[in-house]
C-alpha cells in the first residue's frame, strides 16, 4: 500500500476555521499531511512566521498525522523535497478556482508527477478568508466563530 504525502501550503495569516476545516479533512484522506507555511519576504504579514507555526502547531497537535513546516521558494521544489504527491488547496468560490487552476496546471507542468486536490470548505467556512478575519479584528468585531480561541486571543493581543 502506498503512502500518500500531501501538502496543504498557504501563508495561514492567521489560521482560520476555514482552514482548520480543510486540514481535518484532508488528515483523514493522506496518511501524512503537512500544513505548509509560505515564507512570502514580498508580503507584509500580520503574524511573523514563528508566529503562524506556533499558532498552527496548537491547534493542530490533535492530529498525528499533521506536521507544520515553513517552505519559501517553488511549491514543487518543496514538494519533491518531502516526497509529497499530492497538493491540497481550498477552493471557496469561482474565483479561487480560477487562479487555482492556474497554479495547479503550471505545478503539473514543473512536476508531472504532482497532483492537485481541491476541496470545498464545509458549507459554515465558504465565506470566510484570513483577509476577512484581520479587518474584522481590526475593526474590533467578533471572531468567536471564525478562529479558534488562540488564534482570537493573538489577533486581539496584536490589534490592542
Amino acid at each position: 500500500m502506498k503512502t500518500s504525502v500531501a501538502i496543504y501550503p498557504g501563508s495561514f495569516d492567521p489560521v482560520t476555521n476555514g482552514h482548520l476545516d480543510l486540514i481535518m479533512r484532508g488528515e483523514k484522506m493522506f496518511d501524512h499531511l503537512i500544513v505548509a507555511v509560505l515564507k512570502n519576504v514580498e508580503k507584509e504579514p500580520l503574524f511573523s512566521v514563528p508566529e503562524r507555526v506556533e499558532m498552527l502547531r496548537e491547534v493542530t497537535k490533535q492530529w498525528p498525522g499533521v506536521e507544520v513546516d515553513v517552505f519559501q521558494g517553488l511549491l514543487v521544489d518543496y514538494a519533491r523535497k518531502r516526497g509529497a504527491a499530492v497538493i491540497l488547496r481550498g477552493i471557496r468560490a469561482i474565483s479561487d478556482y480560477e487562479y487555482e487552476l492556474q497554479m495547479a496546471l503550471m505545478n503539473r507542468k514543473l512536476e508531472p508527477r504532482l497532483e492537485t486536490v481541491f476541496m470545498l470548505p464545509g458549507e459554515s467556512y465558504s465565506y470566510l478568508s484570513a483577509k476577512l478575519v484581520r479587518e474584522i479584528a481590526q475593526l474590533g468585531g467578533p471572531l468567536t466563530s471564525l478562529v479558534p480561541p488562540i488564534v482570537e486571543e493573538r489577533l486581539r493581543t496584536k490589534m490592542a
